[in-house]
């Protein structure tokens, strides 16, 4: 009977150690590091050629200024008849020689006729049209890309990003619509809802006046040169508006990509929004990975999220 008791306590000691390894184990496992989440940069530089589209030349216009270039993608899939004027616009040079005639402070840049309320002064519009019926939101149809934002959002019950545009839906009336994030383009109007059509611009400068959306028609976005738009000098009128002419911006014109050489073209590719990479890099600014983050918000705004550009090489 001793001995039957002294064997079961010893099964018993073993089963308590096998216990105490398996939750040292345990232990160490939680106390092991995970594997450090990649960094945006690092995701990009791990990207595949098919993760990244060529800007679209006949899609694309350049807005000249004395100190660079101001590449602009149009957006086609939200305002095709202002994206089809401000095209014919530039192609029959309406905004050669006209100039940038407000820089409001935290809001917009924007570019017009400085005569256009002078009858005798104003630039002549030759095949484009003046003004267009608003294109502020369209149908959310089933095959347009859409790459949701996990967050919330103030303006819209969901955002996300299409055809690389920052985006509002809202599924019940099943509209989609461009929102005012940093770097969208515009087209400026009067009271009218339709009594703008390209002949004036803006780009956002500010912060994100989101109020904005669906009241104005956006029509595109800038892809590089906003360091050529935010610092211009801030207009002292009323909005911003530049009171002398010496303060204005001489633009010296607007090019359609596709009518410019090939040589003297800016090679630019965008991240797809649609490929997989771009939920990633959605990830790395939500909970941004750098050693010189502490907390980690896990959750990010619209307009926070970068959409990556870079160049091509020749």
């Amino acid at each position: 009977m001793r001995i039957e008791t002294l064997k079961k306590a010893g099964l018993a000691t073993l089963a308590s150690a096998g216990m105490l390894a398996l939750t040292a184990g345990a232990a160490f496992a939680a106390d092991a590091p995970k594997p450090k989440a990649p960094t945006m940069g690092e995701l990009l530089t791990a990207s595949k050629p098919d993760d990244w589209r060529p800007l679209d030349p006949e899609n694309t216009v350049y807005l000249e200024l004395a100190n660079g270039r101001v590449v602009i993608e149009l957006a086609t899939g939200f305002a095709p008849q202002h994206v089809a004027n401000v095209k014919a616009l530039a192609r029959e040079h309406y905004f050669d020689g006209l100039a940038i005639v407000r820089a409001q402070d935290n809001y917009v840049v924007q570019w017009a006729d400085p005569d256009s309320e002078n009858t005798n002064l104003a630039r002549k519009i030759l095949q484009a049209k003046k003004t267009l019926p608003p294109e502020f939101e369209r149908s959310a149809d089933v095959g347009l890309p859409f790459t949701p934002l996990p967050d919330g959002d103030v303006y819209a019950s969901q955002v996300g990003f299409s055809s690389g545009f920052p985006v509002a839906r809202d599924p019940k009336s099943g509209k989609i619509w461009l929102v005012h994030c940093y770097g969208m383009v515009g087209a400026g109007r009067d009271t009218a809802p339709d009594s703008g059509g390209g002949t004036e611009l803006y780009v956002v400068i500010g912060q994100a006046p989101r109020h904005l959306d669906r009241n104005v028609t956006l029509l595109g976005r800038v892809v590089e040169g906003m360091e050529l738009l935010s610092p211009l000098p801030r207009g002292t009128g009323p909005l911003g508006f530049y009171e002398k002419p010496e303060q204005r911006v001489p633009i010296k014109a607007i090019r359609v990509a596709a009518d410019v050489p090939l040589a003297e073209r800016t090679a630019l590719e965008v991240l797809r929004t649609e490929a997989p990479i771009f939920k990633d890099v959605i990830e790395s600014r939500r909970n941004r990975p750098e050693d010189w983050f502490h907390l980690r918000a896990g959750r990010i705004e619209l307009c926070n999220v970068p959409i990556p550009v870079r160049k091509v090489i020749r």
